[in-house]
């Protein structure tokens, strides 16, 4: 299979045999599968089912196979797709992401749409990327982002159960309880070697500039494909300073605030006092310190048309 430019149109007669990995805990389970499959059959693309069985499935499944198709498509949730994602850079075949989870921020985030068979022919007839990936201490990867405060606490705050039923309205539930809450902790933020410690509601490293379709940018010129990570800390103290904040994330208003720092770098170590639960795209990691470094354009994406200069 020929070399991939850095962006670029997808060539559809390239991409005319896909595997598409299932795990079997994405929500809406096997009508989402039935209608991957119906949606590559009529836009006449051969497509090989595997179901995962257990986490490290899916890495291990792509990485076998990867020589024998055109395009490897994830559907589950966001683990599913990093650890296919993590396991193909820097050279293998692209990724498509397809919404089978709870949260699905990496689908949210590139603007893919939450019907499965809408996101596939979309894909299909998108553009092709290469992005940047961030890596911790531990060497695990990840796309979006790796932060302590309301991202994680919405995580670590929110059943399986309720997740099921809730899906992303989940988390914001547990995030704005987080909110109510005011937890405020001393972060310590070392980027390339210099250091800033202030007080924080939420320190996020991240990747992706643009969450939510677009409903919130996280900071101005926040891209995947620069070679950097950004470091944001947001420290609303008042409720007025929240609705604020929130105001200025929506709204892409970027200007001086007290509440609002911005950092960047490539070699970014975070600890808080007290210790907190850490997450990197929606999975817990355990609590800080944690250390991000960014890798350059490792890995490849398929992305809906025109995304390529939305983040």
């Amino acid at each position: 299979m020929r070399a991939a430019p850095r962006s670029g149109s997808v060539d559809e007669s390239r991409i005319r045999r896909v595997l598409l990995i299932v795990n079997p805990a994405a929500r809406r389970g096997d009508a989402s599968v039935r209608s991957a499959t119906r949606a590559f059959a009529t836009l006449g693309v051969s497509c090989d089912v595997v179901i995962t069985l257990t986490q490290g499935d899916a890495g291990e499944v792509a990485t076998a196979n990867a020589a024998d198709y055109d395009a490897i498509f994830a559907l589950g949730g966001d683990g599913t797709a990093i650890e296919i994602i993590d396991a193909l850079a820097p050279n293998g075949p692209p990724v498509g992401v397809l919404p089978g989870g709870t949260g699905n921020l990496l689908a949210r985030a590139l603007g893919i749409p939450m019907s499965v068979s809408r996101a596939v022919k979309i894909l299909l007839q998108g553009d092709e990327i290469r992005f940047d990936l961030g890596r911790l201490g531990d060497g695990r990867r990840f796309a979006i982002g790796v932060g302590v405060g309301i991202d994680a606490s919405m995580i670590a705050g929110t059943s399986q159960k309720w997740k099921r039923r809730a899906g992303v309205f989940a988390y914001i539930v547990a995030g704005t309880t987080h909110v109510l809450r005011r937890r405020r902790f001393t972060a310590r933020v070392t980027v390339d070697g210099t250091t800033l410690t202030r007080k924080a509601a939420v320190v996020l490293v991240a990747n992706f500039g643009v969450l939510l379709n677009g409903l919130v940018t996280l900071g101005d010129g926040i891209r995947h494909d620069d070679g950097k990570l950004d470091v944001c800390i947001f420290d609303p103290v008042t409720m007025i300073d929240v609705v604020r904040v929130a105001r200025k994330l929506m709204f892409r208003d970027f200007s001086p605030d007290p509440a609002m720092t911005y950092l960047q770098g490539t070699h970014i170590l975070v600890e808080t006092d007290p210790p907190f639960p850490a997450q990197a795209d929606g999975e817990l990691v355990g609590e800080t310190p944690f250390l991000a470094t960014v890798e350059p354009l490792a890995a490849r994406l398929l992305v809906p048309h025109c995304q390529i200069n939305r983040q």
